[in-house]
């Protein structure tokens, strides 16, 4: 059974930093890329990060050199560094695993979200 735990979400003001952690079970955690996204009141879910299994990184243009995924292959963990926070940053913000699978299609897991509100 695949779970995704998200921690460290709260509130911060405009300009703090945050990290947030996804503990993954139920999966191989090293060849799973793995993925932040996140979802603002009224809008729809955004890719905010991913990582591969072989660390290759991609972000979304507005968390570009502000917000750092990285993974910890020995922990079943991935984070989310986020700097330079703004208002807009305000979202639920939930982990993906994105589980390849023998002859088929990728599996999307998801956990609960974590929320994160930033003050002005």
């Amino acid at each position: 059974q695949v779970q995704l735990v998200e921690s460290g979400g709260g509130l911060v003001q405009a300009g703090g930093s945050l990290r947030l952690s996804c503990a993954a079970s139920g999966i191989i955690f090293s060849i799973t890329t793995m993925g932040w996204y996140r979802q603002a009141p009224g809008k729809q879910r955004e890719l905010v990060a991913t990582m591969t299994s072989h660390d290759t990184t991609n972000y979304a243009d507005s968390v570009k050199g502000r917000f750092t995924i990285s993974r910890d292959n020995a922990k079943n963990t991935v984070y989310l560094q986020m700097n330079s926070l703004k208002s807009e940053d305000t979202a639920v913000y939930y982990c993906n695993a994105n589980i390849p699978r023998r002859f088929r299609e990728p599996l999307d897991a998801w956990g609960q979200g974590t929320l994160v509100t930033v003050s002005s």
